[in-house]
């Protein structure tokens, strides 16, 4: 075994890493302000939420499927949860009258609806064989305008004030937000590792007739794929509407191709079967560090979003071509 052979397979293994360090530390000579506690900081508050939606819409990625939904999930939960957690003083319009609830009322509320959304884009995937796209896509409608149903397209203001420690609370010098996506983390890298649901979530995306000939119920597994992407959308809706202090129809629009992007780029192949928690924290630490160097360097917004676009297609052919060599 030559070194060479040996560098090359390492960098193979870990390239998504390797790109990570390398752009953290050339924004560090850019920018004096990007090595910062408080930058960092506020880096890992700004992705966390869309890390713990990149790590649901893994799992459905996993089993070579897709989740178009999760941004919309946000939205509804948002407004869910905000409905039902409003400051007393206030006069809600949504259910005016409504007695103060326990906190984890509106949370358990907001997670059920993403739960409900999530199973059912499985249920449709499994026994009505419609691809996840169409399925995801088709719920990402009615879920955006569920929520614009239920606040009349209105912002929900004046939160309680234990509601919104959720989003801007901290343990030390740790958010609570940050936490959060450590936990969520930590359960799906021990779901996919040391689990028969994770593996049997790899063995649907890499091939759903051999899973089901070898026993797998691929039906019941797929409910609970995109279950879990629903559970983890309406986890960072509730963050993400407790740090605004405020419940938004609209506030998850786009969040979708966030998460997309980053499992994508976290190494998560659309051809199923391969994907890793480590690599999508990544993914997202990536995109993270991007939006915030280009921002520390004044690059218009306008050309960040080009400069995105161009990563995620790059990503995706690197994808491919690895795992044409690996075929």
């Amino acid at each position: 075994m030559s070194s060479t052979g040996s560098i090359k397979r390492f960098a193979n293994k870990y390239t998504i890493f390797i790109v990570l360090f390398v752009m953290a530390g050339s924004l560090s000579f850019l920018s004096p302000y990007f090595l910062t506690p408080q930058n960092l900081i506020n880096v890992l508050i700004t992705e966390s939420g869309r890390g713990i939606l990149a790590i649901g819409v893994a799992f459905a990625i996993i089993s070579k499927g897709i989740d178009l939904s999760v941004g919309s999930i946000v939205s509804l939960t948002s407004v869910v949860a905000a409905s039902l957690i409003q400051d007393p003083s206030y006069s809600a319009r949504i259910f005016p009258g409504l007695p103060i609830l326990p906190v984890f009322v509106p949370v358990l509320a907001g997670l059920a609806a993403g739960i409900l959304i999530g199973a059912i884009n499985g249920a449709l995937i499994a026994y009505t064989a419609i691809p996840p796209f169409i399925a995801t896509l088709g719920s990402m409608i009615v879920a955006r305008g569920l929520g614009l149903i239920l606040t009349n397209a209105y912002p929900v203001p004046m939160l309680r004030p234990e509601f919104k420690q959720i989003g801007q609370g901290s343990l030390g010098p740790i958010p609570f937000v940050v936490i959060v996506f450590i936990l969520v983390a930590v359960v799906a890298f021990i779901l996919l590792n040391n689990t028969k649901f994770g593996k049997n979530v790899y063995a649907i995306g890499g091939n759903i007739n051999a899973a089901r000939t070898s026993g797998i119920k691929v039906e019941k597994n797929l409910i609970f794929i995109y279950g879990f992407s629903g559970l983890c959308a309406s986890i960072a809706g509730i963050l993400i509407t407790a740090r605004a202090a405020s419940g938004i129809a609209t506030l998850g629009n786009n969040y979708e191709l966030d998460a997309i992007a980053a499992a994508t780029i976290g190494g998560t192949s659309h051809a199923g079967g391969i994907g890793t928690v480590p690599g999508i924290i990544a993914g997202i630490l990536i995109l993270g560090i991007l939006n915030n160097g280009l921002l520390l360097l004044g690059i218009s917004p306008y050309l960040q979003q080009v400069i995105k676009g161009v990563i995620i297609v790059v990503a995706v052919i690197f994808d491919m071509r690895k795992n044409a060599v690996r075929r």
